[in-house]
């Protein structure tokens, strides 16, 4: 997940042009997701992933087109993109169910940008680890990245990365 140093994933209408996203945080995050086997996204971080990368070319397109992928959606009842699931009831139970499916290596199922997907999750007790990664801005206003997360979280922090573009990359687990 991207976020402001004010802790904000997108600005007051939706824009994420602030994110620093250059070759050292693509290389970055293909790295990160090697350990990552499925992709989690909210009904509007789907539709937005959907609608770029299928005609997309190079590794991170080969690799998202090809990985599972999951939408947490209420209202969507179908999912064009190939291996596409949609799960709009039982959520807590389905995503147990995944969890416990894992294999031990290369298992990690992320949540890809959708904040409130990823509180919802967070409430549910369904987030193991964190990968955020603050960008030099102060937005003032927009999405937050954690907003009515039910209760305090304790998190140990196991990593951090610094970038040239003054952006960090923080690894936290559950305490």
């Amino acid at each position: 997940m991207h976020a402001s140093l004010d802790g904000y994933v997108a600005g007051p209408n939706g824009e994420i042009d602030w994110i620093k996203y250059d070759s050292e945080m693509q290389a970055y995050v293909a790295e990160k997701l090697k350990s990552v086997n499925s992709v989690i996204y909210g009904r509007v971080t789907y539709e937005m992933m959907a609608a770029y990368w299928p005609t997309e070319n190079g590794e991170h397109a080969k690799w998202i087109n090809a990985a599972p992928k999951i939408v947490l959606s209420r209202t969507m009842q179908k999912a064009d993109w190939n291996n596409t699931r949609v799960i709009g009831n039982n959520i807590a139970i389905e995503l147990r169910k995944l969890k416990q499916q894992g294999s031990g290596t290369n298992d990690n199922i992320a949540i890809i940008g959708s904040a409130q997907s990823a509180n919802y999750l967070m409430r549910l007790g369904l987030i193991d680890e964190y990968w955020i990664d603050i960008n030099p801005v102060i937005l003032g206003s927009g999405k937050l990245l954690f907003q009515d997360t039910g209760e305090m979280k304790k998190l140990k922090l196991v990593k951090s990365t610094t970038f040239k573009s003054g952006a960090v990359g923080f690894d936290y687990v559950n305490e």
